[in-house]
């Protein structure tokens, strides 16, 4: 099951590469990644009180889960703002040439 969830994670990934590019896609990713990640070691290191009353369990999934990826959101936006730094610098280097095209129209 672990495989298939896998699988299509990376096709769907693939596919928004595709879509949208290198830089905004693994903008998505990370703003998507971080947050889970963090919410999951929030419940593997709370299991203890989860695991000995699964009300309290229950009850406190949805609130943690919210405050994880409100309290996660200034790291997304500083790593974001910092993959848009470093795409800005590469784009105003002097070493890259501006050229214009233009078509030639045969009538």
């Amino acid at each position: 099951m672990t495989y298939l969830i896998l699988y299509i994670a990376g096709i769907a990934s693939i596919w928004w590469i595709y879509r949208v590019g290198w830089i905004e896609a693994l903008k998505t990713i990370l703003s998507i990644l971080i947050p889970s990640v963090l919410i999951i070691l929030f419940n593997v290191k709370a299991g203890k009180l989860i695991f000995k009353s699964p009300i309290v369990g229950i009850i406190s999934v949805l609130p943690t889960a919210f405050f994880i990826y409100r309290g996660s959101r200034p790291v997304v936006s500083g790593i974001n703002n910092w993959i848009d730094k470093k795409r800005n610098e590469y784009v105003d280097s002097k070493d890259v040439v501006e050229a214009e095209v233009i078509s030639e129209e045969k009538d």
